[in-house]
């Protein structure tokens, strides 16, 4: 196990990957350890692991809904992650942004997409599903939307979507985000301070 490099799998629906992505380049700044993002779809993930949204799975208990509020409020707090808002489209069917995030690895504009996308959804409120709506967001950052979504139509990349979510699913993953060091899982944004521990006691 090489503590210092992290898998880091993640869907664009979930607040918390949102989260995630946005301390991760202060985590690796303070640890050095590089992060590796796979791209998973939540929903299939959802399925395989016979999972469901803490909507959905805690609609009957209001108080750990709130909790759950709760503590995303004070890691927005805690990072001063002011941008967040809560997206009005959620939950978005985020298959086609996923794809995209498989086809841009291949177009190697990964990094630029994954920023226009998770800014589109938890910062600008924007409806991610809709075909119109994905290609402004990407011209906005200067990406070619319409090789980036007719890449994600080819077989290939879309099996390659099915593969990580199948794999992770193989691993023990059941949600987003997840964490892999290296076949250590850590579920959950409030986890990547026992992982920052765990690379801290690996270099003393």
């Amino acid at each position: 196990m090489n503590p210092t490099h992290l898998q880091f799998l993640f869907d664009f629906g979930s607040p918390n990957a949102y989260l995630c992505h946005k301390v991760l380049p202060a985590f690796t700044a303070r640890t050095g350890a590089s992060v590796e993002y796979v791209p998973v779809l939540l929903g299939g993930l959802f399925k395989l692991a016979n999972n469901r949204s803490p909507g959905e799975a805690y609609a009957a208990i209001p108080n750990k809904l709130a909790y759950e509020r709760l503590e995303m409020q004070r890691f927005i707090a805690r990072h001063g992650l002011e941008r967040f808002r809560f997206n009005p489209f959620f939950p978005v069917n985020t298959l086609k942004i996923m794809r995209g995030a498989c086809a841009a690895q291949r177009l190697g504009c990964f990094e630029p997409y994954v920023d226009a996308v998770y800014a589109a959804m938890w910062e600008q409120e924007r409806n991610m599903a809709e075909d119109d709506v994905i290609l402004a967001t990407l011209a906005a950052a200067g990406l070619d939307g319409e090789a980036l979504m007719a890449t994600a139509q080819q077989a290939e990349v879309k099996q390659a979507l099915i593969a990580n979510t199948e794999a992770a699913h193989a691993r023990g993953a059941f949600g987003s985000p997840t964490f892999f060091v290296g076949d250590q899982m850590w579920f959950g944004k409030e986890r990547m301070r026992d992982i920052e521990e765990l690379i801290a006691q690996a270099a003393g």
